[in-house]
């Protein structure tokens, strides 16, 4: 009976002492990096194993938890086309590449949002895989007077936040922002914080043409850079090539994930660096996002 009542005395003791313990709080955030490698001709590399590569956050190197080839992961895509006026005289030809382009590259797993945007931004056709129906909201896109780009890449990043797998944005445009609204960072932070990969197809049909907006061509340019994608310049003749090499790239990329060690607290930004081995006589280019924000975002 004594002991029993030493251990009921014990064991209350320890739950007291218990209660006076702050508990311990572990960030187990774990940092997914989606990574293209290509060669010197700007082909994917593939074969690549985990030892091939290292990581670092905010310059501190990183243990890679996971790493997989990423050719059989379902693919959540955003398919984002400008119909505003400067870009109308390709949409017949926009319209058929974008009808080869998905029937190439959706599978059972994947799903495809299509959005339109001009003076404002429309969703044709909410994720699905189901090809008539992307087909025939390909078909109906309808042209507008102006151009709602950043609005387009904040919204389309938004719908892909929540959603699983991959998440791809291609966006379709001559790169002119004409509508007042959404300001470029505040497009680039959200597609950084969704995790979302920009691969944007620059619609340039006269490469000399003093009107070209090369400002917005270069905010379409670093979206991809910043965010992992991959940018291509396209005349109507060579949409459905740009759209080809999209569907290249996203079936030869790779995941690496890790836990952060080491974790820089004064930002909320956090940069990523990704490096893979050179091999003799060759010369690799890694591609992947350039950091994330481990913060809410305060818009």
């Amino acid at each position: 009976m004594k002991s029993l009542t030493a251990i009921a005395l014990f064991l209350s003791a320890l739950a007291l002492h218990a209660q006076n313990i702050p508990p311990i709080r572990v960030d187990v955030h774990l940092v997914n990096v989606f990574v293209n490698v290509t060669d010197a001709n700007g082909s994917p590399v593939g074969g690549l194993t985990k030892d091939d590569f290292t990581i670092a956050e905010d310059g501190h190197p990183q243990k890679i938890a996971v790493f997989e080839k990423q050719a059989d992961m379902p693919l959540s895509i955003v398919l984002a086309i400008d119909t505003s006026g400067s870009v109308n005289k390709d949409l017949v030809i926009e319209k058929h590449a974008a009808h080869n382009f998905v029937h190439s590259l959706l599978r059972a797993q994947d799903t495809l949002d299509l959005i339109e945007f001009s003076d404002d931004v429309r969703e044709v056709v909410p994720f699905t895989n189901k090809l008539s129906r992307i087909d025939s909201g390909i078909e109906g896109l309808r042209t507008g007077p102006a151009t709602a780009l950043y609005d387009a890449v904040y919204l389309s990043a938004q719908n892909l936040a929540s959603r699983p797998g991959r998440k791809v944005l291609v966006l379709i445009s001559d790169g002119g922002n004409t509508v007042k609204g959404v300001d470029y960072a505040d497009a680039l932070e959200q597609a950084v914080r969704s995790e979302t990969m920009v691969y944007s197809i620059i619609d340039v049909p006269i490469e000399a043409d003093a009107g070209r907006d090369t400002g917005g061509e270069h905010a379409m340019i670093t979206l991809s850079q910043e965010t992992g994608g991959k940018y291509f310049y396209a005349d109507a003749a060579h949409l459905s090539d740009a759209f080809q090499k999209v569907s290249d790239d996203l079936r030869t990329q790779y995941l690496l994930a890790y836990y952060p060690e080491h974790r820089r607290t004064d930002s909320d930004f956090h940069t990523i660096t990704v490096t893979v081995k050179q091999p003799a006589n060759a010369h690799y280019t890694v591609h992947h996002r350039t950091g994330y924000y481990a913060g809410p975002a305060t818009r």
